[in-house]
């Protein structure tokens, strides 16, 4: 059995969100490596996040107030494979036993799917893109500004690419298309 090769991440939803940020800087002496009025990256380590915060009083307004634990709380935690292989062994593992993902998205920094256990907690199951580095850059720039949920894609037609033979560079290469859409069970809708 294919395992992951690390914890990647953990998003955590908010209606603290200034001072969720402020904690997780002070507490992890963390930096913010994107931030924008709904969602915040930040990092403490070699990883290009490690936090990641969603501000749902753009997000999912409406809701109660600060203390309201309705959406609050954990959004999901992300594990790393190695290689793309190793990302698609595993979804066909997990589809052969009944197991699919509700989202699959192409974030720019990473390929990802999204899984539920059977509570319904989210997991994320992703391959890097590129380098931390490349990662970096990429959530400095315009367009992960202008975009940064990312594009959906086709497990299936992605699996059939790679059964071709395509090379893990080609796969890995963020889809054109429009944003993402945050599917309901993400909670974040």
């Amino acid at each position: 059995m294919v395992k992951p090769v690390k914890f990647a991440h953990v998003v955590y939803q908010t209606r603290r969100y200034a001072e969720m940020i402020a904690w997780y800087e002070t507490v992890f002496e963390a930096t913010v490596v994107h931030r924008d009025p709904a969602l915040a990256f930040l990092t403490y380590d070699d990883e290009h996040h490690r936090i990641a915060i969603a501000n749902l009083d753009l997000l999912k307004p409406g809701g109660g107030g600060a203390d309201d634990r309705g959406a609050i709380g954990v959004n999901h935690v992300a594990y790393t494979y190695a290689s793309v292989a190793d990302l698609f062994d595993t979804y066909l593992r997990l589809k052969k036993g009944g197991v699919t993902p509700y989202w699959p998205v192409h974030h720019g920094t990473t390929l990802s799917m999204y899984y539920r256990d059977p509570d319904g907690n989210r997991m994320e199951f992703q391959v890097d893109v590129g380098t931390v580095a490349d990662a970096m850059a990429f959530m400095a720039s315009d367009t992960f500004a202008a975009n940064p949920v990312g594009v959906d894609y086709d497990p299936e037609a992605l699996l059939a690419r790679w059964r071709q033979g395509e090379s893990e560079a080609q796969l890995l290469k963020r889809p054109d298309g429009p944003p993402a859409a945050i599917p309901v069970e993400h909670g974040m809708t």
